[in-house]
């Protein structure tokens, strides 16, 4: 990780780009955050219409571990 990107699927990741995550259903968000905790590193998702499922729905926000996420 470097700055504000992160590379996931050999793909350099940024703030401002949309990931994909599993969360009860396939879904996507736009990674407002990322930050290295350790040696793990977690991206802030944002998805203004609210994600869906029975653990973040309608949520705007949302935190996922790198390895949960894909590009789209």
């Amino acid at each position: 990780m470097k700055g504000h990107t992160c590379v996931i699927e050999g793909k350099e990741v940024k703030v401002g780009d949309w990931v994909g995550f599993k969360c009860d259903i396939e879904q996507s968000g736009q990674v407002s955050k990322i930050e290295k905790v350790g040696s793990n590193i977690w991206l802030t998702l944002t998805n203004e219409y609210g994600f869906e499922g029975g653990y973040i729905g309608g949520q705007t926000v949302t935190k996922i571990h790198k390895a949960d996420a894909w590009v789209d």
